[in-house]
Order: C-alpha cells, then sequence, then structure tokens
C-alpha cells in the first residue's frame, strides 16, 4: 500500500490507476510495433532460405577467401556429392581444371561489374563433368567491403548431350545421298 498525503498519490487513488492503464497501454502498443517490425524480417529470412535450398539451379554461397560456406542440395546433386562434403573447399574445386583461367577472368569481371556469366564444366565427385551455366553475384556489406559470392548454377548438361545428338543426326544426314538425285 502507497502511504501519502493529500497531494501524493496512494494505492486506492483512482490517479494512479489511470496513470498505470495509461502507462501499460503505451507499452501494449509499443511491444505490437516491435512485433510486427519482427514478423517481416523473420518471413524475409525464412523465404531466403527457402529460395535458396529449394530453388532448381545450385546456389553456392562463396567467403571473401574463396572458400564455400554453403551450398544447396541441387548443386550438390549436380555435383555428385553431399552438401556436407563440399562445405570449407575452395570454389573453384567445384569445375574442371581446364575452366581455371576463364573462372579466373569471369572472377575479375564480377569484382569490377557487379555479376559475370559463363559456360563451365562442373566437377562430380566420381571424376566425370557436368555442363553448367554460371552465374557469379558479387555481394557487399553496409560499408561496401567485398564480403564473398553467390554462384548460381543451371545444370544444362541434358541439353548438351541433346544438342550433340542433334549435331551428329544433322551430319549423317547430310552425308546420306539424297533420294532425289
Amino acid at each position: 500500500m502507497i502511504v501519502s498525503g493529500p497531494s501524493k498519490l496512494t494505492f486506492h487513488s483512482p490517479e494512479l490507476w489511470v496513470y498505470l492503464l495509461g502507462l501499460s497501454v503505451l507499452l501494449y502498443i509499443a511491444l505490437r510495433r516491435v512485433m510486427a517490425q519482427q514478423t517481416p524480417l523473420k518471413d524475409e529470412v525464412y523465404m531466403k532460405n527457402v529460395a535458396i535450398e529449394y530453388v532448381q539451379s545450385g546456389v553456392a554461397w562463396v567467403r571473401a577467401d574463396g572458400t564455400v560456406r554453403s551450398i544447396n542440395q541441387s548443386l550438390a546433386t549436380t555435383l555428385s556429392a553431399a552438401p556436407r562434403e563440399l562445405v570449407g573447399r575452395e570454389w573453384y574445386e567445384l569445375f574442371a581444371q581446364q575452366d581455371r583461367e576463364r573462372l579466373k577472368e569471369a572472377f575479375s569481371k564480377m569484382l569490377l561489374l557487379g555479376k559475370a556469366t559463363m559456360d563451365v564444366h562442373g566437377r562430380r565427385m566420381d571424376g566425370s563433368y557436368a555442363g553448367l551455366e554460371l552465374l557469379m553475384v558479387a555481394i557487399h556489406d553496409h560499408k561496401m567491403r567485398f564480403v564473398g559470392h553467390h554462384c548460381l548454377v543451371v545444370d544444362r548438361t541434358r541439353e548438351k548431350v541433346l544438342e550433340a545428338q542433334i549435331a551428329e543426326l544433322t551430319k549423317s544426314l547430310d552425308r546420306q545421298p539424297s533420294a532425289a538425285q
């Protein structure tokens, strides 16, 4: 019980209860605003995780030191590996040795322009290669320092095999004597 003189609030005075009610409403409004601001952040993080993990193309996050920080299941499957087997490796190791110089040139271009694309051969764990379309996107922090890049990969192996079969069939048709002659 708060005991006070005639000008002070007491535990039984209605002014104290009105004051406490007003304070609680103010705190409730502030809490609702904070929670409303947090919900979009949670949704955004969730959507980014879903987008990165379940896109049809492969995605790898590469740190500024050149090591793979994360890789989604789609890219790992394309390279015949589990994601945990590829995390921590140098990102150049994901690609064929003969493409390394072109990768370095594309990386330099990405640093200057923010992104670079190229066709490259992905090196699978069994030693075979996958035909990939690679998009590299530079990532910078709020002070514009380079912190890494994303490798966005589309597996074009099946299309390249089909293109080779079409080219072979076209050549064989061109070699056959025509029936009209």
